[in-house]
């Protein structure tokens, strides 16, 4: 009985299914050295970067990714890219055991193929067209609904194979030029006061100017008005 135990092979179907999802927020010395040895470390563990935007302003320039590996080589991963960094800001992970939900939809579509088998069956014997259209109808109702549940089998599988990393790193460029995100003081914030309302004077002398016809028309109308309106006699 022992080498008959041996040789059973275990259902895939029914391995566990997690989806494991990480955020990484790092601040690294040189941006494009730990650039090129991010991608050397992802390749190496058979993942991929699946989006990349990057950013720069005076402060510093930055990088964030979508990382898919290996669902094996995800701790792995996370010990790798937060190695040798100067800070690592945020570190995030997650899992979800989707396991339960993938064999309960497996299942439903199994069944859902069976009862299309029973109308495909049924459709052979109609009689006449209102029958076929009927049956017909019911089996394109059961085929989308084993395409949906098959979709959201190969997403669960595909997920929960590959992890995802949610990588965003950066390198301070100029450290003085943070300070502008700061709070600013009450003498500042009254300093900006007098600018907006000396702009806003601005703005609006400028706004006048540039309807000057307008102006002149209205002033040409008035006059005109008091000179033609009846003089009322005064009374004795």
């Amino acid at each position: 009985k022992k080498p008959e135990q041996t040789q059973q092979v275990t259902n895939p179907d029914w391995d566990k299914k997690i989806i494991k999802t990480a955020t990484l927020n790092l601040e690294v010395k040189d941006y494009n050295t730990f650039y090129s040895a991010m991608r050397e470390k992802v390749r190496s563990l058979g993942g991929y970067v699946a989006q990349e935007e990057q950013s720069q302003s005076d402060y510093k320039i930055e990088n964030s990714l979508i990382i898919k590996v290996p669902v094996d080589q995800f701790d792995n991963a996370l010990i790798q890219l937060g190695a040798n960094v100067q800070k690592v800001n945020e570190k995030k992970v997650s899992s979800q055991d989707v396991t339960s939900e993938y064999v309960d939809v497996k299942s439903r579509m199994e069944a859902k193929k069976q009862v299309r088998q029973r109308y495909m069956d049924l459709l052979k014997q109609a009689k006449n067209m209102e029958e076929i259209l009927s049956v017909q109808s019911e089996i394109n109702g059961i085929q989308e609904e084993i395409e949906s549940a098959a979709g959201r089998i190969e997403y669960l599988g595909h997920s929960s194979a590959l992890s995802t990393i949610n990588l965003t790193y950066y390198q301070v460029l100029n450290s003085s030029a943070g300070n502008n995100d700061a709070t600013p003081s009450v003498g500042t914030k009254i300093a900006n006061a007098f600018k907006t309302g000396w702009s806003w004077i601005v703005d609006l002398f400028v706004g006048l100017i540039s309807i000057w016809p307008v102006c002149l028309l209205v002033f040409i109308l008035v006059i005109i008005y008091k000179r033609t309106r009846p003089v009322k006699p005064k009374p004795v």
